[in-house]
Formats: structure tokens, sequence, C-alpha cells
């Protein structure tokens, strides 16, 4: 792993930091493959939108001194790059400091291939997500304990991912994915109005779903519907497509996953996409 703080290369992080005190901040996680930063300005207008209502003072060159610099080690970029803001150091106490935000550049070098389908088993997790102060609904926020204790539950079923529903009983998202099923052959993705993430592979699938004519609902669905689901896949920027091929005990039909895979062409991104 290799580590960029404010475009200078670091091994630590400073003990008064608010993200680590705090979880104060926000962090976005995104695929380089073969040198090609994916839906990179979706990344960005998520970053520009959680400065905003966290009223975080960023200055995005910094990203792309970050990302010059990044270039330069590497020949080609395959891995895994996460993007984190912090409102940077400050003293004991919830007040926030008058002084800009400090950005982390992490990249972790993998070998990537052309996506494909995946294929998993799943279920629905016993504990539920609260919901969130209206500012901070959608946003991928430094305080994740929700997603730690769920994935802990999945881990001891088995399962890499899992839906999770909120506290009124809706069905919000997977646990590092959002999710998309079908119900009476019609697609569907939970609207996020009280809690969940505002994924990014997520708003690049509906975009692909409007400009390809393929129906998609976004609205609230009840736990009682999850019998009623025909099937199911996650999606997060690291993966478009995990489809389920069960759901606790209920066996899903994975082939319009697929189809709809080829369809949106999902083995396919870009950096303007």
């Amino acid at each position: 792993m290799i580590c960029f703080k404010n475009a200078q290369k670091i091994d630590s992080i400073p003990l008064l930091d608010r993200a680590f005190h705090y979880g104060d901040g926000c962090f976005t996680t995104a695929r380089f493959h073969q040198g090609n930063f994916e839906l990179e300005s979706l990344h960005r207008a998520r970053l520009k939108l959680a400065t905003e209502r966290l009223y975080l003072n960023f200055d995005f060159e910094l990203l792309d001194q970050s990302l010059a610099l990044l270039k330069q080690q590497f020949s080609r970029l395959n891995g895994t790059l996460k993007l984190v803001l912090s409102r940077g150091e400050g003293d004991r106490g919830y007040a926030m400091p008058d002084h800009p935000a400090d950005f982390y550049l992490m990249f972790y070098p993998k070998e990537t291939s052309q996506f494909q389908p995946e294929f998993i088993q799943s279920g629905v997790l016993n504990q539920a997500i609260g919901l969130l102060m209206p500012n901070l609904v959608g946003l991928k926020t430094l305080n994740r304990l929700e997603q730690v204790m769920l994935k802990k539950e999945a881990q001891q079923h088995g399962w890499i991912e899992a839906l999770v529903t909120d506290v009124q009983g809706s069905i919000v998202e997977g646990i590092s994915s959002n999710c998309f099923f079908q119900i009476n052959n019609t697609w569907i993705t939970p609207e996020l109005r009280y809690n969940g993430v505002h994924g990014v592979m997520r708003a690049e699938i509906l975009s692909r779903m409007q400009h390809y004519g393929v129906s998609c609902e976004q609205r609230f669905i009840d736990m009682d519907q999850i019998k009623h689901i025909q099937s199911l896949f996650f999606c997060n920027a690291l993966s478009p497509m995990k489809a389920a091929t069960t759901l606790d005990h209920l066996n899903l039909d994975t082939q319009p996953c697929v189809d709809l895979f080829n369809t949106l062409n999902l083995s396919q991104f870009n950096s303007h996409a």
C-alpha cells in the first residue's frame, strides 16, 4: 500500500487527526484498471457533495496532485484506490477546527481483470440499521460501525454479501454494496431517503438503465416482500454485479441478472462514465 497526505508521501497518521477520534470525514473507494480511474467523475461528485454537507474545506487540486504522484510510481495502475478526507488535527472536543481538510490517497496495487458477473449465496441479516440525520443520508462518512457489525454477522453465515433492513422494516442495501432485485419481473432498487449510501455504481447502473430503456423503480420495500424476490444482485465500485443464487432458503433466478449485465455493458467502464 502507498499513501499520500496532501500530495506528500507518508507512512504514519497524526495522533490528533479527527478521523481517528470522531470519524470526522468521508471517503470513496474506486478501482484502477489498466491505468483507468473507473467512474472518476462520479467519485469526484461524491466527494464534492460530502465536503458541502460536512463543511469540509477542501482544495481538489490536492486530489489531482496526488494522482499525478501516484502515476509516477507505476507504469500502469491496477488496483484499489481509497480517497479519504479528514477534518484534520484538532483540540479535544467536537467543535470544528477552522482550517482546510486533510486529504489522504491510499493505493493498494492488485492485478485487475475485466468485470464479469459474480455468483454468491446470500441471506437477510437479523441486525437492522438505524435512521440518519438528514444531512448525512447518502454520504460515505468515516463512521462505518454499522457495517462492521453487519459484516461480522454475515461472516458467521458464510455470506460475502447480504440484504440489510432498517429499524422501520424496509430493505436498504447490502453491507458494502447497493442492491437491485426483481419482484413480479420488475427491477427495483430501494429508495434511500432515511439511510444508506448513494453508491457510485448504483448511480451508474440507474443511468445506464435509463439510457437503454430498462425500467427500474426506486421505492420502499418492506420485509414481507422479501419472499417475492425473484432475482437479486449487489453492486459497488469494485464489483458491478454479485448475483445471488440463494437468499436464505429461497432459490433465485440469476439469468435476469446476467441479461441485465450484458444489456448495460457492465464489463466496460471509463473515467468519464
